[in-house]
């Protein structure tokens, strides 16, 4: 009891204040409050002091609520290649780095604009690489006629601060946004594994071979008995390997060559020959993102 009390006390505690007039609710009104939590989605309705606990997260009229955005905002505006392969390349000093080839298909151009006006948040759709219109479905290929865009196989979004300077149906050209020595983030699809045992999915040891032992691969142990009586969540067992988006950070650039469409970049990215890859300027603290 003494539990319950203490926590009733705590909320009982608890203040509204009202917001600022850059936040979400209306200034004018003396009864409107805003909660600002990363757990609720804010709405643009007001919850009013009167409100009643069961429709506390709710705003107060029936229109659907704005979607909570999750995805994080992008350094700068990026394209989308396809990647070919891995070979070696010779630097100026003569040291050998391994570089992965990227290309370019027909594509990389804006199909639409977000807006803070019209969507809640400032984003740039692009779509790559051109198909057959049969191969896409009548609201796929509406949405992109509506700009007079050629039919695209992927559109994917670059959330930005701003989208300034950009217009539907314009084609995004790597060497004018890139060049060579800059650091890239280049996320894509890992290769798929299927279901795989805990020493290849995890890097287990195995046991004894002879000797009489009769573990070898198998994963052994995975808790305790009576306490807790269950296994822990995340544990590390066997199960699908691979086949999940990954993001390598800060790549740098070694090469773009325009006759061929394709670009160098030193190390290794996600997927095989032929996946579909997301090229963004790289996240650095204090050159084009806050430290706070």
């Amino acid at each position: 009891m003494s539990a319950i009390s203490s926590l009733s006390s705590s909320f009982s505690s608890l203040t509204l204040k009202p917001p600022n007039p850059s936040s979400h609710g209306t200034p004018n009104t003396p009864l409107s409050f805003a909660l600002h939590s990363s757990f609720i989605p804010l709405y643009k309705t007001p919850i009013s002091k009167s409100s009643s606990s069961s429709s506390l997260f709710l705003p107060s009229s029936h229109s659907a609520p704005l979607p909570l955005i999750t995805s994080s905002m992008e350094a700068g505006i990026g394209v989308m290649g396809t990647k070919l392969g891995m070979m070696s390349c010779f630097e100026e000093s003569g040291t050998v780095v391994p570089v992965t080839v990227i290309g370019f298909r027909e594509g990389n151009i804006v199909t639409q604009l977000k807006t803070e006006a019209t969507d809640g948040y400032n984003a740039v759709q692009v779509g790559y690489r051109r198909v057959r219109d049969r191969k896409l479905t009548k609201p796929e290929m509406g949405h992109l006629e509506k700009s007079g865009i050629i039919p695209l196989r992927h559109l994917q979004e670059f959330r930005l601060q701003s989208v300034e300077g950009f217009e539907a149906n314009q084609r995004l050209v790597f060497d004018e946004l890139f060049k060579e020595g800059d650091l890239v983030d280049v996320s894509g699809t890992t290769i798929g594994k299927g279901f795989q045992g805990g020493i290849k999915r995890h890097n287990f040891k195995r046991g004894q071979m002879s000797h009489g032992s009769k573990s070898h691969r198998a994963l052994g142990s995975i808790g305790a008995g009576t306490t807790p009586g269950r296994v822990y969540k995340g544990k590390k067992m066997p199960g699908r390997m691979g086949g999940t988006k990954r993001k390598i950070r800060k790549l740098k650039i070694i090469k773009i060559d325009n006759e061929l469409r394709i670009v160098m970049v030193k190390g290794a990215v996600p997927g095989k020959p032929g996946n579909l890859l997301r090229i963004t300027p790289a996240k650095i603290v204090g050159v084009n993102i806050p430290k706070n």
